[in-house]
């Protein structure tokens, strides 16, 4: 495909609450003559950003929930691969990433990749900043610094919940990050107004720059640690795992096929895909065979995990795990329960590291809430947890209102609006809840007693 026909995709990224999807809805909204495309991703149990992007039943694709530096390359050629097919219907495409979203993973996809570097452009990286919240999430979160460094455009969103002077300020620390990327104030008057010539058609991404914020930029990226090439004679052979950093962990194997050459990097490259699809956990005892499909082993604390590799045909098979096999004391035993060592190995490094103090988690039910009591447990809770909450958003079904109401909430700041009446929509409250540290039990504790009897 030539450079002019190739497609072009804007990033937006930018912390949680900074207003990416205000911004997003604006894009589509204006008179630019364009038809664009929308993929989200979400960090959460459920999704609630789809329902607030306008026209979202014709236009929005789904990343899969979670990681998005983990998985992005295999739910981006999965996704992309989809908007190929309705070529016809649009003329670029807009991704939005979680808050604590890497964006270098999802702009890498674009470049390490041959089969999209053909059909696609990288027109540029948008990073919204929240004037009045920056500083804080800068101490706090790594992405922030990430978000602002790898930004061809950066806009600097909620002017008007800062003085002038601070303005000047949190423009010139965001110059420090990055001083090369074109600075946009949003209209104070109107949240994420900025010009469209100024996120749409910026000209392409600046990879000199990436470079040099990251010389591994290049470097591909998987969503595993670690791969080995086994020789396993058939029969049943038991993988054990002991108590690790994690409840779960996913794993591949598979039979060495003649292109691999026993080369990991060969095989990295071959499977990495199928380790973002969504996966039922196996319990202990359950059988695994050797097939190209990643399985996620499920892993209760106290006595180690057994599981039965069973290979029915002798010969060489890669493993390849989520997590180090020494993070796990991962064991491989034969039928004659010989411990098994890798013919050849290599650890591949994830180049990101995840915040395990971060997480979230949702609440969703049907009965309708009491306004006065949730709005004395929500003041209560900003008191209290506030500096802790990074991101509060959903819906919320209040007695006796005809309206569904939204709430988005940054720290201890929270605005609420109506998204029109529940019409023939089911009537229930859906709320998502992301920060560092979250007492989740006292939270769903408290929002439990602003419920209406059943």
């Amino acid at each position: 495909m030539s450079e002019a026909s190739r497609i072009p995709v804007t990033v937006l990224t930018g912390f949680l609450g900074s207003g990416k999807t205000t911004l997003l809805n604006r894009i589509l909204s204006e008179n630019h003559g364009q038809r664009i495309a929308v993929i989200e991703n979400e960090f959460g149990e459920i999704g609630v950003d789809q329902e607030l992007v306008i026209n979202a039943e014709e236009e929005i694709f789904e990343m899969n929930n979670g990681c998005i530096c983990c998985t992005v390359r295999g739910d981006l050629i999965r996704i992309l691969g989809n908007l190929m097919t309705r070529r016809d219907k649009f003329d670029r495409i807009v991704l939005e990433t979680t808050g604590l979203a890497n964006p270098g993973p999802v702009a890498q996809t674009f470049f390490v990749d041959d089969g999209m570097r053909a059909e696609f452009a990288l027109d540029g990286i948008v990073t919204m900043v929240d004037a009045r919240h920056f500083n804080q999430q800068l101490e706090d979160s790594e992405e922030t610094r990430t978000q602002v460094a790898f930004a061809d455009v950066i806009v600097l969103n909620k002017t008007d919940l800062v003085s002038g002077v601070d303005l000047d300020a949190l423009e010139r620390r965001v110059r420090a990050i990055n001083a090369l990327a074109r600075i946009v104030r949003a209209d104070p008057a109107r949240r994420a107004s900025v010009p469209m010539s100024d996120v749409l058609g910026i000209g392409g991404f600046d990879l000199s720059r990436a470079l040099e914020y990251k010389p591994t930029f290049l470097e591909p990226e998987y969503p595993f640690e670690w791969a080995g090439a086994f020789e396993l004679a058939a029969g049943d052979h038991s993988l054990i795992l002991h108590e690790g950093p994690d409840p779960v962990m996913k794993i591949l194997v598979c039979e060495v096929q003649s292109r691999d050459e026993l080369d990991p990097d060969k095989v990295a490259e071959r499977t990495f895909s199928l380790f973002s699809d969504t996966l039922a956990p196996a319990a202990p005892g359950a059988v695994l065979e050797p097939e190209l499909r990643a399985r996620l082993l499920d892993l209760p604390g106290g006595a180690p995990a057994r599981f039965t590799l069973r290979v029915r045909k002798a010969g060489t098979y890669w493993i390849l795990t989520q997590h180090l096999p020494e993070e796990f004391a991962l064991e491989l035993r034969d039928p004659r329960n010989v411990l098994q060592e890798p013919r050849v190995n290599k650890t591949f490094a994830p180049g990101h590291s995840h915040d395990d103090r971060v997480s979230s988690f949702s609440i969703e039910t049907t009965r309708p809430i009491n306004p006065e009591r949730f709005q004395t447990w929500l003041s209560h809770t900003l008191q209290t947890q506030g500096t802790q909450l990074y991101r509060l958003k959903g819906f919320l079904n209040f007695q006796g209102a005809e309206e569904r109401l939204v709430i988005q909430g940054v720290h201890m700041v929270v605005d609420t609006s109506t998204l029109g009446p529940w019409g023939d929509r089911q009537r229930r409250t859906q709320l998502v809840f992301i920060g560092r540290e979250l007492d989740q039990p006292l939270l769903r504790q408290g929002f439990d007693a602003c419920l209406e009897a059943a």
